[in-house]
């Protein structure tokens, strides 16, 4: 498979002020492959240290955060001599190493010679709860499920990304009925590594639903195992209130459609956990466009989305046999499929937020670009009407409006349609994201 992190692992690994890494995202995202196949393809020497699956590893760093004595332990432990030079210490599940986070910060300060990379299915929830996490001392990279671009390349369809990343209009035009059909396939297998696997071996979607529901069986086990047990109702209320939320014309998450009477102080806390955990993307409000747009945040308005568009289809239970009905997968749930996908997409390289106007206009997401605001509208169809992007547009001046939909690429005076199947490539890239809802730590 291709996974476009592995190249900013290379950076890291290259950079003259390399500090333990710590990658970030939910479970079955694909992290520890990652790491092990970046390890593979970097270093002459790979060693891969799972703190769940070992007793002995978990006290490692218990009696003293002595880099010497932890090194001997690990030889021993592993039978492999270390060259720190040509080694990538591979930390999977750290979160259950007493003291690991927080021995991160030694490795940084008396070891930083060697490679070391670190995740945790929970890793967010940990940072948390870890009064001594090692700020400052530690790089972060976030995982999200595979992109639609990955999609294609794991499909072979490298000939179309290599067109997308050209954008090479006048050929895409002519795959255009293709794209949208991969991209309907995209839409119910979703970007789950496991999962995208699976169907690239059997091509049974019977199967990639099975599997859905048991990933989705297995988050909500997480709640119980690893989640407060006062705030583990909330959790399963807020999670399974969140297809609903989508359904609705506008999408701002509304407490009393978790329950009647609902207030936000009663299920804060289990929305951060759930965010904490990766599995909901929060989208915040912003009350004007103004640089820097992170500093008009609403912090009472805000969108909850699924980490993974396949997924949020099976908690949908919809049918397999929708992708056989031309663009119908697109509408359903009132075109909300359509906006998560288009969030799932832009939230690999972008900070998202959201702009409305009372009960009138609402763009569905807006970005920061070096010294650009980009408003995004999201069209699930190609009727391309555009009221409220027209009006944000005269409203502030802006010159950089997107519309993302159905139709093919075109320019018009004062906005830029993209098809759907080329968001990836389309908006120029922000370095170094921050996971939503976890707090910026470097």
């Amino acid at each position: 498979m291709k996974r476009y992190i592995i190249d900013n692992l290379l950076v890291w690994k290259n950079s003259k002020n390399r500090k333990p890494l710590l990658i970030q995202g939910a479970r079955q995202v694909g992290k520890t492959w990652i790491m092990k196949e970046f390890g593979k393809k970097e270093f002459e020497q790979v060693l891969y240290l799972n703190f769940e699956s070992s007793s002995r590893l978990k006290d490692i760093f218990i009696s003293d955060f002595n880099i010497n004595r932890i090194i001997t332990v690990l030889e021993i432990e592993t039978n492999t001599k270390i060259n720190p030079e040509k080694t990538l210490l591979i930390f999977d599940e750290i979160q259950e190493a007493e003291k690991g986070l927080t021995a991160l910060k030694y490795f940084y300060e008396q070891a930083s010679h060697y490679y070391i990379v670190a995740a945790g299915s929970l890793l967010g929830v940990s940072i948390q709860k870890n009064s001594s996490f090692p700020v400052g001392k530690v790089d972060f990279l976030p995982l999200y499920p595979m992109s639609f671009t990955e999609f294609l390349i794991s499909l072979g369809h490298e000939n179309l990304v290599q067109q997308l990343e050209q954008k090479n209009w006048e050929v895409l035009n002519s795959f255009h009925e293709k794209l949208i059909e991969l991209l309907r396939l995209y839409y119910f297998i979703g970007g789950m590594p496991e999962i995208v696997a699976n169907y690239i071996e059997n091509n049974d979607l019977e199967i990639v639903r099975s599997l859905q529901q048991k990933l989705l069986m297995g988050y909500e086990n997480d709640f119980a195992k690893y989640a407060p047990n006062e705030i583990v109702p909330k959790i399963k209320l807020v999670w399974h209130s969140i297809i609903s939320q989508l359904s609705k014309e506008n999408r701002k998450f509304i407490y009393n459609l978790i329950k009647s009477g609902a207030r936000a102080k009663d299920f804060e806390t289990a929305i951060n956990w759930l965010c904490n955990a990766g599995l909901i993307l929060k989208i915040n409000r912003i009350e004007k466009p103004t640089l820097p747009l992170n500093a008009y945040l609403d912090y009472d308005a805000f969108k909850l989305f699924f980490l993974d568009i396949g997924l949020l289809n099976a908690v949908g239970n919809l049918d397999p046999k929708i992708l056989l009905e031309k663009n119908k997968i697109m509408l359903e749930f009132k075109g909300a499929l359509t906006e998560q996908f288009v969030c799932q997409q832009l939230i690999i390289d972008h900070e998202l937020y959201y702009w409305s106007s009372g009960n009138t206009s609402e763009i569905d997401f807006i970005l920061q670009n070096k010294n650009e605001i980009i408003p995004i509208e999201v069209k699930s169809e190609e009727n391309l009407k555009s009221k409220s992007l027209k009006v944000f547009v005269e409203k502030f001046s802006n010159k950089n409006a997107l519309r993302i939909s159905m139709s093919n690429y075109r320019k018009e005076e004062w906005l830029t349609n993209i098809p759907l199947y080329a968001v990836n490539g389309s908006i120029t890239d922000i370095q170094n994201p921050a996971l939503q809802c976890l707090p910026t730590l470097k």
